[in-house]
C-alpha cells in the first residue's frame, strides 16, 4: 500500500510518500503557493506528482498510489479518520470560521487533488481524532447546552497526530502501556495534552486552534468578555475580531515582533521588555497546564517536548521545568542545553523521564489512512 501524505500550509505544503507500514519512499516541500512560479494548488500538485512518479522516481506511475492522506484540522463533530467526500468538505467549510488559517487551504488542496487524481481515494485524519474519547465533562463548556447539541460548540483538541505519535513513542521508550504522560507540542502553534495509557484525557485546546497556549500570532486562552468589550469600544464586527485574534495576537501581539520564537528571544536578549514579557507569558501558560495535568493524572511518568520550539529551545524547556523537583521533574541542564534530536534530558534518578520526541505526524496520518482503506475493503467483501 502506497500512501502520499500532504501536509498543507496556507502558502506551502510538504509531502511524504510511504510504502506501508512505515517505509519512507520520498519527501519534499513546495513553497510560495499563490506566487508567480506556483500560482495555485493545482500547479503545486503537478510539481509534487512529477517529483514522485516517472522514470527514476520513487514510483513508476501514479497508478501505484493507494491514497492521498491529509492531516486535516476541523470539521466539528465529523471527525476521526475518513474518506473525503462532499459531506466532509461541507463540514470543513462550516467550521472554517474556527480554523481560518487551516481549513481554507486544506479544502482548496483536497479539491485540487480530487481533480488531479480522480481515481485515487482521499483520506483525512482530523487533528481532533486523538481527543474523541475525552470525558464529557472535559469537552463541555458552561454555556446553554443547546449550543453543544445543535451547533457543536464544545472543546475538541488539535495537534492530535503529534500527540498520538509522542504517546506511542513514550510507551516504547519506557516499556510500559499505563504511563502518565504530558505531551508538549510547542511551535508556531502550541498545545499540551494529558495522556494516560496512550489515550488522551485532556487538552489545552478548546473549540478552535486560537485557544489554549499563546501561539505565534493567535491569542490562546482569553476571557470572551475582553473580546466583546473591544468590539463594542472599537465598533468591530465578529469577522474583524476573529481576524485580530487569529492573526494579530499571541507572541506577536505582545512583543511587537513577528511572533517567531527566535525573533522574540533575540529581542528579549537585546533588552526589549515586551519581548521578555511575551516569553514569560508563554512559559507561564505552559506551566499552568502542566500543573493542571499533573493533578488530573495523579503524578507523572514522562514529559515530552515536540515541535519546533519544543525540540530546539533549551531555554523554554528549562523555564517550563523550573523548580518542579518536588513533582518528580528533574532536568539535567547539560543534557538539555546540548540536546539534538530525540534525547533524554532528565537527570539520572529523576522520578519522571523528560524527553525530546521529534514530531512524527505524517507517519500517524499514513497509518490512519491505511486503516480506513483496509476497513473499506473488508466491508466490501
Amino acid at each position: 500500500m502506497i500512501i502520499l501524505v500532504a501536509n498543507i500550509g496556507s502558502t506551502s505544503f510538504k509531502y511524504r510518500l510511504f510504502a506501508m507500514p512505515d517505509t519512507v519512499l520520498g519527501e519534499g516541500r513546495i513553497e510560495r503557493i499563490g506566487g508567480g512560479e506556483c500560482p495555485d494548488y493545482a500547479t503545486a500538485i503537478a510539481r509534487c506528482t512529477g517529483e514522485i512518479a516517472g522514470p527514476g522516481r520513487a514510483l513508476e506511475s501514479l497508478g501505484e498510489l493507494s491514497a492521498v492522506a491529509f492531516k486535516a484540522v476541523h470539521a466539528g463533530p465529523l471527525g476521526g479518520a475518513r474518506r473525503i467526500d462532499d459531506e466532509v468538505l461541507a463540514a470543513m467549510e462550516e467550521f472554517a470560521f474556527f480554523a481560518p488559517a487551516h481549513n481554507p487551504p486544506y479544502i482548496a488542496a483536497m479539491r485540487a487533488f480530487r481533480r488531479a487524481l480522480p481515481g485515487v481515494p482521499l483520506v483525512a485524519l482530523f487533528e481532533t481524532a486523538f481527543f474523541d474519547g475525552l470525558d464529557e465533562a472535559a469537552v463541555t463548556y458552561a454555556v446553554p447546552y443547546s449550543w453543544k447539541t445543535e451547533m457543536g460548540v464544545r472543546r475538541y483538541g488539535f495537534h492530535g497526530a503529534s500527540h498520538r505519535a509522542a504517546a506511542e513513542r513514550a510507551q516504547q521508550l519506557l516499556g510500559g502501556r499505563g504511563l502518565r504522560h504530558i505531551s508538549c507540542h510547542l511551535g508556531g502553534s502550541s498545545s499540551m495534552a494529558a495522556i494516560r495509557g496512550g489515550a488522551a484525557i485532556d487538552t489545552s485546546f478548546g473549540i478552535s486552534p486560537q485557544s489554549g497556549l499563546p501561539h505565534h500570532n493567535r491569542t490562546g486562552d482569553l476571557d470572551v468578555f475582553a473580546a466583546l468589550y473591544v468590539m463594542r469600544k472599537r465598533g468591530l464586527s465578529a469577522d474583524q475580531m476573529a481576524a485580530a485574534l487569529a492573526s494579530e495576537s499571541g507572541l506577536a501581539g505582545i512583543s511587537g515582533t513577528s511572533g517567531d520564537i527566535r525573533d522574540v528571544s533575540r529581542a528579549a536578549a537585546a533588552g526589549e521588555a515586551r519581548a521578555r514579557l511575551a516569553l514569560d507569558v508563554f512559559v507561564r501558560a505552559i506551566r499552568h497546564y502542566l500543573g493542571a495535568f499533573l493533578v488530573e493524572l495523579g503524578g507523572l511518568d514522562i514529559l515530552t517536548f515536540s515541535g519546533g520550539i519544543g525540540e530546539n529551545s533549551g531555554e523554554i524547556r528549562a523555564a517550563a521545568c523550573r523548580s518542579l523537583e518536588s513533582f518528580g521533574i528533574v532536568l539535567d541542564s547539560g543534557r538539555n542545553a546540548s540536546a539534538r534530536g530525540e534525547s533524554r534530558i532528565s537527570a539520572d534518578g529523576s522520578p519522571a523521564a523528560v524527553w525530546i520526541v521529534p514530531a512524527d505526524e505524517e507517519r500517524v496520518v499514513a497509518q490512519a489512512a491505511a486503516r480506513v482503506l483496509t476497513s473499506d475493503n473488508s466491508s466490501q467483501q
